[in-house]
Formats: C-alpha cells, sequence, structure tokens
C-alpha cells in the first residue's frame, strides 16, 4: 500500500506560486485576509466547467464574506487562456501547478488516461480555505472529479466561522 502525505488542517499554508494568466502570480500563502483556494483538474475535465462556473456565480457572496478567491491547474497557460476566454470567469486562474507543488498540498495526483485527455500528470480536485493567520481552515481534496464540496455551503460556511470565531477543526492527530 502506498501512503502519501497530506495537509493538515490548521497547518500553515505551503508557500506555493504558480503564474497567474494575464500577468502576476498567485501565491495564496502571501495572500492576506481570508482566500479560497480552487485546483481543478484543467481543460480536459467536464466537470470543472459547471463548478467553476458555480465559482463565479457565487463571487459576489464570498466577497461579501470577505474571502478572495483564486483557480489553478497544472495546465500550460494556452490551455488556461482557452477555458478563460471561453467562459469568462472572473477570479484569477493560475495555471503550471507543478507535480511537487500538487504534492505539498496533499492533493492526489492522476496520470492522463490518453494524449487526448492531456499531456502530463494533474491534479485531482481540492478545495483550501486560509484564515488570516495563514493556516488552512477548510480543506476538502477529492481522487475523482465526482466528489466536490457545495460552493454555496462554503460561501456560507467562511461567512460563519468568521462570525462565531469558529475554530480550525480535524486537528487530532
Amino acid at each position: 500500500m502506498t501512503h502519501t502525505t497530506k495537509l493538515a488542517a490548521g497547518a500553515a499554508f505551503p508557500a506555493i506560486t504558480v503564474p497567474r494568466l494575464g500577468g502576476g502570480e498567485i501565491a495564496p500563502a502571501a495572500t492576506a485576509g481570508w482566500r479560497l483556494l480552487i485546483v481543478y483538474r484543467g481543460k480536459h475535465c467536464p466537470l470543472c466547467k459547471p463548478y467553476l462556473g458555480t465559482l463565479d456565480k457565487l463571487l459576489e457572496e464570498f466577497e461579501a464574506a470577505g474571502v478572495s478567491v483564486a483557480a489553478i491547474s497544472a495546465d500550460p497557460e494556452e490551455k488556461a487562456a482557452a477555458d478563460h476566454a471561453e467562459f469568462g470567469w472572473r477570479f484569477p486562474l493560475g495555471y503550471g501547478l507543478t507535480v511537487a507543488q500538487m504534492q505539498a498540498l496533499g492533493l492526489y495526483i492522476s496520470n492522463p488516461r490518453s494524449a487526448q485527455e492531456t499531456d502530463r500528470p494533474f491534479a485531482e480536485p481540492g478545495l483550501f480555505l486560509i484564515n488570516p493567520a495563514g493556516e488552512v481552515q477548510l480543506i476538502d481534496i477529492s481522487n475523482a472529479p465526482f466528489a466536490r464540496p457545495d460552493l454555496a455551503g462554503i460561501a456560507r460556511g467562511a461567512k460563519r466561522i468568521q462570525e462565531m470565531n469558529y475554530p480550525i477543526r480535524g486537528t487530532l492527530v
């Protein structure tokens, strides 16, 4: 049996940086305030598009809760740009996530089933809510595209966490 290391609830979010579509970079650990990072599988994933579309529709809800939002994948710039052009998402979109960065985040990683799918290993879905101290407040990772958290619930939860000063859960190991 193979074991992987998963990011612990309450841990400092790893200092990963990926290029941001349109210029600059996405560096969640170096960003201030509450932030939500979505890791998506990439352009080849038909389930990612509606999920990111829902994220885009809820952007104002996240902003009202004081949460900045970004999404990243292992896709190269041209694939991220094509998706952005097609769907017009308003949140920052990062690309070029490396296998080492996926491992640092504790994500499940898959190889493509064929060259038509994609040309590189990619991360399976992940969601990280990072608090102002840079700690991982909420984590959700999946090994397949079929299990993802409800984003409206995450938006409501992020607001409640702040209102109630709700502690980080799942820290007993």
